[in-house]
């Protein structure tokens, strides 16, 4: 059995470390900027597969999680497309870094009011700080997934799961960056007929 590298050990516990750092910053900043820290209604639950409600973005997990584990497949092709097969460590706290930016700009009021005026999220306040931390273990999983499988398989879980999201909830990632920045009516009004 080899020996573990001293080194690589050394260079993992500092990934770990940045992560978990990344994420608490990211928290801290928004829970700072008035986002509550779990949602306002008093329920605890840990998973929300209500978008239509006060709860859409408020828990742990809810459907646009899976969007998250897709930006993961997303970072994981553009920085091994950078840096090639080595740093693995650097890549993986730059793809959390970058998440973690994505979801301080997507709770900026600029961005809650254009999901409000163009998408469905009409009643979208922000995401609870328990939610962006969910949505960057979301992202996580989905580096760890395309790090572990064949490129056609990133590529078929990316498809099968907006095809499975448009389904379930007629959104999805592609859906949603169409619609926060070139919003088309008809898809809106598509989305819309699937409020209860």
């Amino acid at each position: 059995m080899a020996k573990p590298d001293p080194e690589e050990s050394r260079r993992r516990w500092m990934a770990g470390g940045a992560i978990v750092a990344i994420t608490a910053v990211t928290g801290a900043v928004l829970f700072a900027n008035g986002q509550p820290l779990w949602c306002e209604c008093g329920s605890y639950s840990p998973w929300s597969s209500e978008i239509w409600s006060e709860h859409n973005s408020q828990h742990l997990a809810d459907p646009y999680s899976f969007t998250h584990v897709l930006h993961g497949l997303i970072f994981f092709a553009m920085l091994r497309a950078v840096f090639g097969e080595g740093r693995i460590e650097l890549r993986i706290v730059l793809a959390t870094a970058a998440e973690a930016a994505w979801e301080l700009v997507e709770n900026s009021k600029a961005v809650i009011d254009a999901y409000r005026e163009s998408t469905i999220s009409l009643d979208y306040y922000g995401d609870s700080v328990m939610n962006v931390v969910g949505d960057l273990g979301a992202m996580l999983l989905g580096y760890a997934i395309a790090a572990a499988v064949p490129v056609w398989a990133s590529v078929a879980g990316f498809a099968l799961t907006e095809i499975f999201l448009a389904l379930w909830i007629r959104d999805g990632l592609i859906l949603n960056v169409i619609m926060l920045t070139w919003p088309i009516e008809a898809i809106k009004q598509w989305q819309m007929a699937g409020a209860p």
